[in-house]
């Protein structure tokens, strides 16, 4: 008997029991839609967090002050005063794979317009931080260098400072508003972020002269951090190594001696973020293949059940001809049209449900092409390794005992 006619013999037993083949599918098309589900989540997951990650640009690196021990307590880091107006002006002077530079300080609190206040976070920054940070002046202008020179009292603001302190319709440009006491001119309104992966609000900032920040709110001498921009993402390795060279020289650190400064760059952080994403990935899948291997059982049992209700009709065929192997391969053949045909309904379900159903409860979704072949390779294997044992019973019967048999 050829392949072709085994695979109607084949079609034909699946087809006359239409509910416990169903039954037997049922299994896989759960197990099979969970996994491409899971995937789908934990690659749009992926995704959403690089995107979020990219709008601050993918070759941002940010120079912090690293935190060393005195008297065997690790310093807080915001508290270490290591970076300073010389570091900052020696790199503008020596960089070559960097382009832009912005030192800064930053100084959180209320700020304040008429009978309206909301706490915000103010950064004092050069012009340079809009570009760093891919920051768009939606309305009004941002301030100069010169405004740096002066320490001029004027500020940036998100539109969530917008709609706190003044409401609908109202300008904001040329309006006074008051941070620690301190008057502040609006000179113009940052285009709209929203919020990010993390629930946190990107309008609600406030961006000064670093000079202004560090002199009439924060009164001190040394920055938070600098940030920078590389070259190009490909060239943030050479970045950090020139960054390190001249804050190492400039700090007269010993060839043997720890950096008292970090840095890091955005890759870092996306290729930290991807490889957690990715473990957490995997722990949702293992837990989802395994309905898939409840599944191969279940088809295994029905295999078993049909191979003993076929008793006699196996024991016939054999007496006619057909031989062990071909009895073996027929419902081989069974088990995998079962595993395959629910494997197929599984992915159409896991797809639809990825497309439609996951978004609409706000996760981000996405499903991998190579999630789809890897589920329908599973299918197979499944029917192959599930209908291995059912078809070797079948093919072992003695035909005489199987045409006896009632």
């Amino acid at each position: 008997m050829n392949i072709l006619n085994l695979f109607k013999v084949s079609l034909k037993a699946v087809g006359s029991n239409k509910m416990r083949s169903f039954l037997s599918m049922l299994g896989i098309i759960i197990g099979v839609a969970a996994v491409i589900i899971m995937m789908a989540i934990g690659q749009g997951s992926k995704e959403s967090i690089r995107a979020e990650l990219s709008t601050m640009g993918t070759n941002l690196l940010t120079i912090r002050p690293g935190a060393d021990m005195r008297g065997g307590v690790r310093q807080d880091p915001s508290a270490m005063q290591t970076l300073k107006m010389a570091d900052y002006e020696r790199i503008m002077r020596e960089k070559k794979f960097v382009t832009n530079v912005s030192p800064e300080v930053t100084s959180s609190g209320q700020v304040i317009y008429g009978n309206n206040n909301t706490n915000t976070t103010v950064y004092g920054e050069s012009p340079e931080y809009l570009d760093i940070k891919l920051w768009q002046v939606e309305q009004g202008e941002c301030f100069t260098e010169e405004d740096i020179k002066k320490a001029a009292k004027k500020v940036v603001i998100g539109t969530t400072i917008v709609s706190e302190l003044f409401g609908d319709g109202v300008d904001p440009i040329g309006k006074t508003i008051r941070f620690k006491s301190i008057p502040m001119t609006v000179i113009g309104v940052l285009k709209s972020k929203g919020y990010n992966n993390w629930g946190m609000d990107q309008d609600n900032v406030m961006i000064a002269p670093y000079t202004t920040v560090m002199k009439r709110i924060a009164a001190q001498t040394w920055f938070s951090s600098i940030v920078c921009s590389a070259v190009t993402e490909e060239l943030s390795d050479a970045a950090i190594e020139e960054l390190t060279q001249i804050l190492r020289d400039n700090h007269k650190l010993r060839d043997d001696a720890a950096d008292d400064f970090t840095i890091r760059s955005q890759a870092e952080m996306m290729e930290t973020m991807s490889s957690t994403m990715d473990t957490v990935t995997i722990i949702l899948v293992v837990a989802a293949a395994f309905s898939l291997l409840v599944a191969g059982i279940g088809i295994m049992n029905i295999m078993l059940v049909s191979v003993t209700e076929r008793t006699k009709e196996i024991g016939l065929r054999m007496a006619v001809g057909a031989t062990g192997p071909v009895i073996s391969l027929q419902f081989l053949i069974e088990a995998v049209l079962i595993s395959v045909t629910g494997g197929l309904l599984g992915i159409v379900v896991g797809c639809s449900a990825s497309e439609w159903v996951v978004p609409a409860f706000g996760m981000p979704s996405s499903v991998p092409a190579w999630s789809i072949y890897i589920s329908f390779l599973v299918c197979v294997f499944l029917g192959v390794l599930f209908g291995y044992i059912p078809a070797q019973k079948a093919a072992n019967m003695d035909p005489i005992e199987a045409i006896r048999h009632e």
